[in-house]
């Protein structure tokens, strides 16, 4: 990983359904029948929600619609920080808090203007980080990825040797469909540390043969110079 987690955003991967008890004027049947649907949040803010309505003087049609409205806010956002979770990023690194005065060679509107575009999804486009260690390529993907996230999209981040130990390993064991399978299920995935191993393109091409199709790769690649910039090239 690059050294820049100083200065680091980590959004909370709690979900956001009250856990707390239901209230106390909600008779057995009714807090049965919320579980049953799995209405946490209307289990959680019974109260609230009810309060909100009078203050508010809502219509019945009104107080449904509010219902509703929160139910399904609040399960897209345990949906998104789920997503979080299940992506092995090792560090919630957002674009926000990229330190861009310490790389004085990259062009912050150019990736920002790569960033808010979303193209590299949209048109499937892989991109490609280049720089040394410590320049900023890892936390430029995880971003890029934490993005491709929140947008409602599944995302994975692995190393490079990592990927490759997985991949030989299920050429030994003979569950090497069901490990591609599940590496192109991802609409998009972040490869990190390229270069940092030393295997031969065959071996790679072999144990890779299936072509992924509609989808986008973020690799992060040391590159050998010893400059001092982060690049990307598409």
């Amino acid at each position: 990983m690059t050294s820049y987690s100083k200065k680091k955003m980590m959004r909370s991967t709690k979900m956001t359904t009250d856990s707390s008890q239901p209230s106390k004027s909600m008779d057995n049947e009714l807090i049965a029948r919320l579980r049953y649907l799995r209405l946490g949040r209307l289990l959680s803010h019974w109260d609230e929600t009810l309060e909100t309505a009078r203050k508010g003087r809502y219509s019945v049609e009104r107080l449904l619609k509010y219902v509703l409205e929160q139910e399904c806010r609040t399960k897209h956002e345990n949906a998104r920080l789920l997503r979080r979770q299940r992506a092995n990023i090792p560090e919630m690194l957002e674009i926000e808090t990229f330190p861009f005065a310490r790389q004085p060679k990259l062009d912050r509107k150019n990736m920002m203007s790569y960033y808010d575009s979303f193209d590299y999804m949209a048109k499937q486009r892989n991109m490609v980080w280049l720089g040394p260690t410590g320049c900023g390529k890892s936390g430029l993907a995880t971003a890029f990825l934490l993005q491709v996230i929140d947008r409602g999209h599944r995302g994975y981040f692995v190393t490079f040797p990592e990927l490759l130990h997985e991949l030989f390993q299920s050429l030994a064991d003979r569950s090497e469909g069901k490990v591609l399978r599940r590496y192109l299920s991802y609409d998009c995935l972040v490869i990190d540390e390229v270069g940092y191993v030393e295997v031969e393109a065959a071996q790679v091409g072999h144990t890779t043969g299936t072509r992924r199709k509609q989808r986008s790769s973020l690799p992060t690649w040391a590159s050998p110079n010893g400059g001092r910039s982060c690049t990307t090239g598409n």
